[in-house]
């Protein structure tokens, strides 16, 4: 490989994968080309030998860069600001907006995907004959309430952490299109929440990888 030319980004994963669509986002954001392998759900491959190789926990997106592989989506995000986008606003460099911004990523993991995924499991990944929409509606309360605290949040800024966007704004937003987008759960109407989801949702890479029909 000439020594000027960077080794091809691929990322493994299916296209319909809030996990995968984050960094596929992220990958947008920064104008960095790759290409992306099908992987997880029904196209299989996480528990392929070559691909636990390279990904023990058997879960995807994973990344491949040459010889470099990294799993776990924020650290991808992480490690793509840092390796191709120097300077970007949306990683900050300063520790204290950096921190805030991390704060976020791993709320998202950690405290709202459990509370989002059952509602958009069961909303668009169970068969209607099948669904309990009375604890999927319960669901729906829990995981309104952690909304609400992003709608607080945003009361008194255009962004999560100020007026530039940031990774924890396009993390938070790739859920918000699952959590606005289902339909037959009762939600309450959080207005700073929409505002911002209206602007972030124009931003090209969700419309490419983020808007396209829940699946």
């Amino acid at each position: 490989m000439p020594e000027n030319e960077q080794p091809q980004l691929t990322i493994w994963g299916r296209a319909n994968s809030v996990n995968v669509q984050k960094v596929l986002w992220c990958l947008a954001e920064l104008d960095l080309p790759f290409r992306r392998i099908d992987a997880g759900m029904q196209f299989g491959r996480t528990r392929d030998p070559d691909y636990l190789a390279m990904n023990p926990n058997a879960r995807i997106p994973t990344l491949v860069e040459g010889d470099y592989v990294l799993w776990e989506s924020n650290s991808i995000m992480r490690y793509l600001c840092l390796a191709h986008g120097r300077g970007t606003p949306i990683y900050p460099a300063a520790p204290r907006p950096r921190a805030a911004v991390e704060r976020w990523l791993d709320w998202t993991l950690s405290t709202l995907q459990p509370a989002e995924r059952s509602v958009f499991w069961g909303l668009v990944r169970t068969p209607p004959a099948e669904r309990d929409m009375i604890q999927i509606q319960k669901e729906a309360d829990a995981a309104a309430e952690l909304w609400q605290i992003v709608d607080r949040q945003l009361a008194s800024r255009r962004c999560m952490e100020g007026e530039e966007f940031t990774l924890a704004d396009l993390a938070l937003g790739a859920y918000a299109r699952r959590w606005l987008g289902v339909e037959g759960v009762v939600r309450p109407t959080l207005a700073h929440l929409n505002r911002w989801y209206a602007e972030i949702a124009t931003r090209p890479g969700f419309v490419q990888y983020i808007a396209p029909p829940l699946s």
